[in-house]
């Protein structure tokens, strides 16, 4: 009984991850959409000799657990999706860590799903002694799901982190999302352990997916249901955009996500037309994906076309964080009568302050996420959000004679005070 509840909450967990490739925004009412190629994805699972450890709930073994989970997946599978699956660790007993390393096999072709023969192969699978290449394994399936446009899902099944270091699977993943064919990997642990969890999580998160460690039956139910629940909302897929080096060579943006990659040192620039009357509005996200040195910040300027600043968001922290973020607002008045009303393009730079140690990659750049909308303006906006921050030499000239105002001010009641001292 127990061992039937935790590969049937196994097989659900695997049946929403693939479920957040295809649905709502993939198909609609269980058809795919006309024009669009099918949602594809590929189970990726371990079958090294730690899979033989018997430490699921009954003293399952976990790829017994896997398999039963499995079958139950392909059975209640969608017509419209294309799914594959390839093993890592599988074919290889021995102890050439060379061979081992290159072990990763495509045991059912991304496509049209045949359950019998499916289940079949899936049936043959034996735990071996061998290796554990998951950055190879992710590289092949990225293969396996072809570059055609469309959902494009991978998900990681394994009960232990990469055994041969290269490719590390961090860096694959980082690469493959920087790719731009949408691609987001799931990954599955079946064990607690630290150092898994911590490459797991970096595999997913880099690419957007998520990470679930197989913990208990009713943790996982608990994670199914808040599944569940966000497969309901219908996602937005965020547009890929290449920011330029300046104002001038910028896209031009309307509202929506954005995503992009900004190199360390780097600003990214984007412009954005407002009409007079409108606000802009803009947020930016800068993840953290590899290790970073400690402090950090990212800034989000406003700018006019001839280069001026109208307003400005920063974020800032230190120690460990994944992601910064901040945002700005910025409204256009009404045109005075005569004036124009033709919209202005406002140029949005993204920069941060971010680095890495030594050792850690600089490439591909962070991932950037760009929110934009263009609203209906305030009624009485301020003078700085409306006419931007000061400039020129009508502000300096005006500072500084308020400062010398108020230093004369200031030594008059200094030596007032040091007379009626000594008065008294």
């Amino acid at each position: 009984m127990i061992i039937r509840k935790w590969s049937v909450v196994l097989s659900g967990l695997l049946t929403v991850l693939m479920a957040g490739a295809f649905a709502p925004s993939a198909l609609a009412d269980g058809v795919a959409r006309e024009g669009e190629p099918p949602p594809r994805v590929e189970l990726v699972l371990d079958v090294s000799g730690s899979m033989k450890e018997r430490d699921m709930a009954g003293g399952q073994s976990r790829i017994a657990a896997a398999q039963q989970a499995f079958n139950e997946v392909l059975d209640a599978m969608p017509e419209e999706v294309h799914l594959g699956i390839r093993t890592l660790g599988a074919g290889n007993p021995g102890d050439d860590k060379v061979a081992g390393c290159l072990d990763s096999d495509q045991l059912y072709p991304v496509g049209p799903v045949d359950r019998l023969e499916a289940k079949t192969a899936v049936a043959t699978l034996r735990p071996t002694t061998g290796f554990t290449p998951i950055g190879l394994a992710l590289r092949e399936a990225d293969n396996d799901l072809g570059d055609d446009p469309g959902t494009r899902r991978i998900v990681l099944i394994t009960d232990g982190e990469d055994s041969c270091g290269q490719p590390d699977p961090c860096v694959v993943a980082r690469e493959l999302a920087a790719s731009g064919t949408h691609l987001v990997i799931d990954t599955l642990g079946l064990t607690l352990d630290d150092a898994v969890r911590e490459q797991l999580s970096c595999i997913a998160e880099a690419t957007g997916g998520t990470y679930t460690a197989v913990q208990d039956a009713d943790q996982l139910a608990d994670r199914i249901g808040q599944l569940v629940r966000r497969a309901d909302v219908p996602v937005e897929n965020p547009a890929a955009v290449e920011g330029a080096t300046v104002c001038a060579d910028a896209p031009l943006l309307g509202a929506g996500v954005y995503i992009d990659r900004a190199e360390f040192g780097e600003p990214r620039w984007y412009r954005v037309p407002v009409r007079p009357g409108q606000e802009l509005r803009a947020s930016v996200s800068v993840a953290a994906d590899r290790a970073m040195d400690p402090d950090h910040g990212v800034l989000l300027r406003a700018v006019s076309e001839d280069g001026q600043e109208l307003t400005r968001g920063t974020g800032a922290g230190h120690g460990r964080t994944d992601v910064m973020s901040t945002g700005l607002r910025y409204p256009l008045p009404e045109p005075e009568e005569g004036d124009s009303s033709t919209a202005v393009a406002v140029c949005l730079e993204v920069s941060n302050s971010f680095s890495v140690p030594e050792g850690q990659p600089r490439t591909p750049g962070l991932p950037v996420e760009l929110s934009v909308d263009v609203v209906s303006g305030p009624d009485n906006p301020s003078d700085v959000a409306a006419f931007g921050l000061a400039r020129g030499w009508v502000p300096l000239l005006l500072l500084t004679v308020v400062g010398l105002v108020a230093g004369v001010l200031w030594g008059l009641l200094v030596r007032m005070g040091i007379a009626l001292g000594r008065a008294h």
